[in-house]
């Protein structure tokens, strides 16, 4: 996909478009509905103004531009160049596509990481982590939904996490915000939901499930790549100026590193490594991004909302601080540590 600026009149706005078609249209950073008048012929409205985009000569850089029925105007766009090697590509995403549609994979990784867990601690502590880590992913995945992408559900992989699989590419910096932000607040969800139920009945796994709940989200929100908190640091910072967001993103990396070393996490190195080759074709890419950057605004709602969240799951393990159950007070210590 690429997206361009463009003076439309009197109105600035973006197109995104790939090689044979016009995608979307936006407006003061919203997307605008587009209507199909014919083939390859768009009609949308920019404020005041009607305009008609001919996208025929898309696949040679060139799209016709009608302004409230005055003659269209050519306008140049840049255009894609197609190499033969993507057809390698092409048949490894399909294969990858295939492998993800699967529902026995999904049933069978569901089905290992509840008991892989369980020999490693118990059925209890297995279905406490599995039941957190769906809640989670449900959360990237009614995200997703809203903003109209489209998924694949979700998958349990053994021993790592969870992971919600989406089948179309975000185009705004504020999707990957809020998608990142809404696992870690319906764990938060999870986590109230769990103290109120501990109140109510006086039973201990429901406080376990609060806890591990707000342990598993708080760590999941630091801010490093690839996690939740990466990419919402990632988001601010990148629209704010591509150094910042380059030191930034690579401060989190050496943050992660640090963590690493300190509690012998060295399944984290491996996400790291990932992590910061995400950060580095990040800056590569900077100038060729379709991403719409966040305005000053959008920044800062997006702080408030990770701080919000970040604060909702320190306080429900500051609750259980005091907790003579080792397993309850267990993160407070690590925190404090």
């Amino acid at each position: 996909m690429n997206r361009i600026e463009l003076q439309v009149g009197d109105e600035y706005c973006h197109l995104l478009y790939n090689q044979t078609e016009l995608l979307q249209v936006f407006y003061q950073q919203q997307a605008i509905a587009l209507e199909l008048v014919s083939a390859h012929c768009y009609q949308c409205q920019l404020g005041t103004q009607s305009v008609q985009i001919d996208t025929t000569d898309l696949a040679a850089g060139s799209m016709q531009i009608a302004v409230n029925g005055q003659p269209a105007v050519a306008v140049s766009v840049p255009h894609f160049e197609v190499e033969t090697r993507q057809s390698k590509w092409g048949l490894l995403a399909l294969g990858f596509k295939l492998f993800k549609s699967t529902k026995v994979i999904k049933a069978a990784l569901a089905g290992a990481s509840v008991a892989g867990y369980a020999w490693l601690f118990s059925w209890e502590f297995a279905l406490m982590l599995i039941a957190c880590l769906v809640v989670h992913e449900y959360g990237h995945v009614r995200a997703m939904q809203y903003f109209g992408i489209k998924t694949k559900g979700i998958y349990l992989i053994p021993f790592v996490g969870g992971l919600a699989v989406s089948d179309d590419k975000i185009i705004t910096r504020w999707q990957d915000v809020v998608i990142s932000l809404m696992g870690p607040a319906f764990g938060l969800i999870t986590s109230v939901a769990g103290v109120l139920l501990y109140y109510a009945t006086e039973l201990e796994i429901f406080a376990g499930v609060a806890v591990l709940s707000a342990l598993l989200n708080l760590f999941n929100l630091l801010p490093m790549l690839p996690l939740d908190g990466g990419h919402v640091l990632k988001s601010i910072s990148f629209s704010n100026r591509s150094w910042l967001g380059l030191a930034l993103c690579m401060a989190g990396i050496g943050l992660g590193l640090w963590i690493s070393y300190t509690f012998g996490l060295m399944l984290l190195v491996f996400f790291l490594f990932f992590g910061a080759l995400e950060v580095v074709f990040e800056w590569r890419m900077r100038h060729a991004s379709h991403l719409i950057p966040l305005d000053r605004y959008g920044q800062i709602v997006s702080a408030i909302m990770y701080v919000l969240v970040v604060a909702g799951h320190i306080a429900v393990i500051m609750h259980f601080a005091d907790s003579e159950h080792p397993i309850l007070s267990l993160p407070m210590k690590i925190l404090g540590s």
